[in-house]
Formats: C-alpha cells, sequence, structure tokens
C-alpha cells in the first residue's frame, strides 16, 4: 500500500482535473414545468401566462390578470437498452416525482395607465433529473489495464522510475503527485508490472480476450428555485425578469470488470468499483420580451436571454479494485482488494472544489391565437456550450480542460412545437414537440490526467433528443387541473474505458413521464 500512502498526499492537496463530461452534465435541462407547459412542448415563450415560463421567457407572467398558485406531481418509467455486438442488456426503473410548485401575485395598476400590471412571481422546478440505471457486456479484444498503463507511461520517467519497487520502498524519492490514482491501485493488484518493456502485464492479454460488464446507477437532480418581476405595457408590451438559484445534488455509483478468457475459461479478473459525489450552488439572469404587433394582434412575438449560470461546485470519490491476477514472476494468482486511502492506509476519498460557467443561451418565440379556441407556439432557442469554461476554487482558469471542452461540444439547437385546442369552454386538449440537438462531438473522448485522483474511466457521447407530448386540461371558475403525458428518447455511444480499439457500446434511453398539475386562479 505504499504507493497510495504516498499518493494521498496529492489527493489531500486536490490534485484532480475535471473534464468536458463534467462541464457538459450541467449544461442541459429537462422539459419539465406545470403540465399545460409540458403538453405544449414548452413551447408557450410567446403565449405567456403560464408560471414555467418564467425560466424560458420572463415576459410571459406579464400576461396574468388574475393570481395563481399550483402544484405539479407525476411519475416516470426510464428505460435503458445497451447493445455491445451480439449482446444486449436493458434496465427499468419506475419513480416517483415531485416536479413543481410556484404562485403568481397579480397587481393591476389601472385602466388607463400605460402600466396596466406589475406582477411578481415564484417557481420551484426540477431543472434536471439524473436518474438513470445502465448495464452494458460484451466480448472485445482491448482491455482498460492499457488505458491505465497508458497513464503511467505518459512520461517514461513515471513509469520506469517512480513505479519502481526500488522507488516505491522510498517514500522520500516519491515525486508526490505525479502518478494517478487509478496507476497506483492497478500497480497493487497486478495489472500494471513495472520493469518490464511491456506496459501492461503480459500475461493478461496474451492469448486472451476480455468479457467486459459494467452496471451504473445513477440519482440527483437540479432544482431550480425562480424569483420573477413583469410588467404589463398597453397590454402590448410585456417585459420581465427572473433570477433563478440552482442546487445541485449527483451521485454515481459504478462497477467496472474484467474477464480474462482462455478458451472460453477464466484466466483471471478483476473489478473496479467507483463512487462519486457532486453538489453546489449556481445563479443566473433572464431578461425577456413579448410584443403583440399592433392591438388585439393575435400574433405575439418574444425573444428572451439567459445569462450563463455561475455554479460553485464539490465533488468526492472513491474507488476500490478487487483482484484475481497471475503473476508470472511468482508463478502464481495474486488475490485480494485494494483502494483509495490515506497515509495511514485507512479509507478516503478526494475531493475537489471548482467553479462552473455555462454558456449564454438565446430565445426566439413566436405565438398565435384563432379566437379563444386554439393557440399555437414555435420557439427556437441557442447556446454554444463549447464556450463552457471550468476554473478551479481559487479562480484560475483551468486552461486545458477548457481547450478539450472547445474542441469537442457544440452549438446547440432547441426546437420548440406546441397546440392547444378548446374542446369547450372548460376543456382542453394540448400536443407538444421537442428537438434537441446533438451537445458533443462524436470524436470526443474522457482523457485523464497523469496526476488524476478520479478512477471512473468510462464516458458517454450523446445524440440528438425528441420529446413528444400530449396533454389535457380543465379549467372552472377557479380550480383547474391539467394532465400530460411525455416521451422522450435519445441515444449514445457509450465507453467502459478510453481505447481507440473498443467498440462503442449503442445506448437508447426511452424515458415517459406523466405529470398532474392542480392550480387555483384568484
Amino acid at each position: 500500500m505504499i504507493i497510495l500512502a504516498a499518493l494521498s498526499v496529492s489527493a489531500l492537496t486536490g490534485i484532480q482535473a475535471q473534464t468536458l463530461y463534467d462541464a457538459s452534465r450541467l449544461l442541459d435541462n429537462d422539459l419539465n414545468g406545470t403540465a399545460r407547459f409540458v403538453g405544449m412542448g414548452g413551447a408557450m415563450g410567446a403565449l405567456g401566462g403560464d408560471i414555467s415560463t418564467m425560466g424560458t421567457n420572463p415576459a410571459g407572467i406579464g400576461i396574468y390578470r388574475s393570481n395563481d398558485a399550483m402544484i405539479s406531481f407525476g411519475f416516470k418509467s426510464l428505460n435503458t437498452e445497451s447493445k455491445l455486438g451480439s449482446s444486449k442488456n436493458e434496465t427499468d426503473k419506475f419513480r416517483g416525482s415531485f416536479d413543481n410548485l410556484g404562485f403568481v401575485f397579480s397587481n393591476k395598476i389601472g385602466n388607463r395607465t400605460a402600466l396596466k400590471y406589475v406582477n411578481f412571481g415564484f417557481n420551484y422546478h426540477k431543472a434536471k433529473s439524473f436518474d438513470k440505471d445502465m448495464v452494458m457486456g460484451g466480448n472485445y479484444n482491448v482491455s482498460q489495464t492499457q488505458q491505465i498503463a497508458g497513464l503511467v507511461n505518459a512520461n517514461s520517467a513515471y513509469y520506469g522510475e517512480y513505479l519502481s519497487p526500488e522507488v516505491l520502498l522510498d517514500k522520500n524519492a516519491f515525486n508526490f503527485g505525479d502518478v494517478p490514482w487509478l496507476g497506483a491501485l492497478a500497480y497493487e493488484s497486478n495489472l500494471i508490472v513495472p520493469g518490464q518493456n511491456q506496459k501492461y502485464n503480459p500475461y493478461l492479454l496474451n492469448g486472451h480476450s476480455v468479457d467486459g460488464y459494467y452496471r451504473s446507477r445513477e440519482r440527483g437532480q437540479i432544482a431550480a428555485y425562480d424569483f420573477n418581476v413583469a410588467l404589463n405595457w398597453y397590454d402590448r408590451i410585456y417585459l420581465g425578469a427572473t433570477l433563478t438559484a440552482y442546487s445541485v445534488d449527483y451521485s454515481k455509483s459504478s462497477i467496472y470488470q474484467e474477464t480474462f478468457l482462455s478458451n472460453n475459461q477464466d484466466d483471471g479478473n478483476y473489478a473496479l468499483r467507483n463512487y462519486y459525489d457532486l453538489d453546489g450552488s449556481g445563479v443566473d439572469f433572464k431578461l425577456g420580451l413579448i410584443v403583440r404587433p399592433f392591438e388585439q394582434s393575435p400574433l405575439r412575438i418574444g425573444l428572451a436571454v439567459h445569462t450563463p449560470t455561475f455554479y460553485n461546485l464539490e465533488e468526492r470519490n472513491s474507488s476500490y479494485l478487487d483482484y484475481d491476477t497471475y503473476n508470472e514472476t511468482e508463478d502464481k494468482f495474486l488475490k485480494g482488494t485494494t483502494y483509495t486511502q490515506n497515509q495511514y492506509g485507512d479509507e478516503m476519498e478526494g475531493s475537489t472544489k471548482y467553479k462552473l460557467t455555462t454558456p449564454w443561451k438565446y430565445n426566439f418565440s413566436l405565438g398565435y391565437t384563432i379566437g379563444q379556441s386554439v393557440a399555437l407556439g414555435a420557439e427556437y432557442e441557442y447556446s454554444d456550450y463549447s464556450t463552457s469554461k471550468l476554473e478551479y476554487d481559487d479562480g484560475v482558469n483551468m486552461d486545458y480542460e477548457n481547450s478539450t471542452i472547445k474542441q469537442s461540444l457544440k452549438g446547440v439547437s432547441t426546437v420548440r412545437l406546441g397546440a392547444e385546442i378548446k374542446l369547450s369552454p372548460e376543456f382542453s386538449s394540448r400536443i407538444g414537440y421537442n428537438h434537441i440537438s446533438a451537445p458533443i462531438k462524436t470524436t470526443a473522448f474522457k482523457e485523464l490526467s497523469v496526476n488524476a485522483i478520479r478512477t471512473d474511466t468510462e464516458f458517454s457521447n450523446s445524440k440528438s433528443r425528441d420529446n413528444y407530448t400530449i396533454g389535457f386540461g380543465y379549467r372552472g371558475s377557479s380550480f383547474y387541473a391539467d394532465l400530460a403525458y411525455q416521451y422522450s428518447t435519445y441515444k449514445e455511444d457509450f465507453y467502459a474505458f478510453d481505447n481507440v480499439d473498443l467498440p462503442a457500446t449503442k445506448i437508447t434511453n426511452s424515458n415517459s413521464q406523466v405529470l398532474m398539475t392542480l392550480g387555483v386562479r384568484f
């Protein structure tokens, strides 16, 4: 355990590099809010009159002429299917969900004044859910140990000297922080063998194929708290501003294991278990405008701009590696468990504080009404994910990490379409559609630095997402109830580790949500 004891000094000082995947995790939002908003695909930025619009176009609250209070809840069904070659795995998860709570206070200024209403609103909503389970497995001819060996062999001195038995026996000669924590775990479990010309234990891949298996469990959410003020001028011009505070709570546990097969027989194996937690807070500001081109116009034009979200974050990680591997020098199998630990041999976790600045967001929307019976909405939203910035907690830019973000993330376009049709004065039906373009290039990969205390090598490149929604609503004299169904689907290319010869596991995510909103207007 000598090398891990030495590496713990590095971990305590927070030597850890974030990746573009840590940034991208917090850049997008789910389609969520009131059931009416979801049922219309979120395409209400120009139509307004719904509490959820304070998170897209804050001017939408200026449409209100009465007070409003509501609550939304429901359940979700989460399905993830993975395919690697002829291997196929599937997971299903069913969860209840509390999604939305908000109110609007509408204040009439006068009938003959230019300023008609000043409205105030608050809205809590689940901006993003991280809930997801995934399983993959298959057979291939590459191994995670090759990536690990590459980390410690990035500079020949790391591999030839810092991991040599002589240096390991002399703590004073060890250069703290020059070897990744993952490399230390692999050394102690006989997965890489210093002192040989080979980069990894030659026995493991000599005449063997690899049977890989991965399982992960993700939980948590980004909670958003919107504080809004909106103005109504002449019943034609609506201005709004929203200050949003965010709370981040994310956790992930995963296991990746490899069995080295010879003639379909287990000839050595290991399992790497990772635990990761992230929490923090953020804030941003939104400005919005809705204009009727002329008095009583059925057409409304909406514009909104969202400042970057400024996040302060802290992450923690720990790992265990169980192994049963053959040592050629000793001509025997070595079996045991090694883990991240401190200088006293006690289990410990690495931790890092850092900052993330998300990109600006721009929203253009159109709304059109046909009498009192039909409302149509359309929106286009753009955000350039490649302009996201990571910083250390002291404010110093992570220059290398930001360069990889610029190279690998893309500008993301979101199109929202929605319609509402009144079936009677009290009842309405709704339909909506979203398309969100792919946020990341297909060539992107996760790169761990040579002094990283992170040990999770897996990453996934998401493709475009489509959301399909329908809804139904009742409006009484004061009470209202809305119901919406949303089907969301997107695909990913998943890699358990970074190796150019590792085939992508094809992931298909298919999620269903049923959402109900109960509210009163008074």
